[in-house]
């Protein structure tokens, strides 16, 4: 069987032109859309991604504001700084770059977010409005991920798609879009007793268990559309997916490599959220112009 790899650069290209074009209708009505980026410390990792968020804003004509907080900075200060944020109209979007360092809790800092600004998708609230089909933001690497179904003419209802990975951030989320549009879904983990027995049932495959080289060939059934979520960085200095991606070349129908795969969907979806989000603050009157 031939496999196809899905080009997640290309795509998210594709997604990020139309996203200009909306952001620059907005700015042009006086309504520039903005995205505030917090992140605290010195995380190396997080200083990298941050950078990338930042100069993709730029690229799609939203007002970015990269807000850094010192390693001495104590929850307090970051709570006030949330707050100030969700009355700042000129800000549509607030992500809160994680992880955090110890002595902060997540729990208490996303949920400062306002749900309205939330464009990570992570507020409760919106994780719950998610859960009953009516969200308002959706997470960005689910959001990416079916995108990418969408875009490869592959369409969930009927097909059992089974989600390795259990977390809030990509697991839970993706598997209730994937029930939504009709799959039947199978939620596991990299703990699952007799991985393979299920992996080779699935029609669609998501894989975010943060276990390198976690899925090969072996697990799969022919013709499997597989999602490699993970990214996860070798001895060897090298990146790989959650996926033994040269493994599973031959059996998977169509496979995202790493890195180029769901990661530049990931920030497209970013950018989506907050101009959807400057759309809706628009149409509200909850912005300044």
């Amino acid at each position: 069987m031939q496999t196809r790899t899905i080009d997640g650069n290309a795509i998210a290209r594709e997604l990020r032109a139309g996203i200009l074009t909306r952001a620059a209708t907005l700015t042009a009505g006086g309504v520039q859309p903005g995205l505030a980026v917090i992140r605290v410390g010195s995380h190396p990792a997080s200083s990298v991604y941050v950078r990338n968020k930042i100069a993709a804003c730029g690229e799609a004509g939203i007002h970015s504001r990269d807000i850094h907080l010192s390693e001495t900075a104590d929850e307090a200060a970051l709570l006030d700084q949330i707050r100030a944020l969700n009355d700042d109209a000129s800000i549509h979007g607030i992500l809160v770059q994680l992880p955090l360092p110890r002595g902060f809790s997540p729990e208490r800092v996303l949920e400062a977010v306002s749900p309205l600004k939330d464009v990570d998708g992570f507020h409760p609230m919106n994780a719950g409005l998610l859960a009953v089909g009516h969200p308002r933001f959706v997470p960005c690497t689910p959001l990416g991920i079916m995108k990418l179904l969408e875009h490869e003419g592959v369409n969930p209802e009927g097909r059992h798609a089974v989600v390795v990975g259990r977390s809030n951030i990509v697991g839970k989320p993706i598997a209730l879009l994937l029930l939504q549009k009709g799959a039947t879904v199978t939620i596991c983990n990299s703990r699952t007793p007799d991985l393979r027995s299920i992996t080779r049932q699935a029609e669609i495959l998501v894989v975010a268990a943060g276990k390198p080289k976690l899925i090969t060939g072996a697990m799969l059934s022919p013709g499997a559309i597989v999602i490699d979520v993970g990214i996860n960085r070798l001895a060897d200095g090298k990146l790989a997916g959650d996926v033994d991606f040269s493994s599973v070349l031959g059996t998977a129908a169509r496979v995202t490599p790493v890195p180029g795969g769901v990661g530049p969907m990931t920030i497209a979806m970013l950018l989506e959220n907050t101009v959807a989000s400057a759309e809706r603050a628009l149409a509200s009157g909850r912005t300044r112009t």
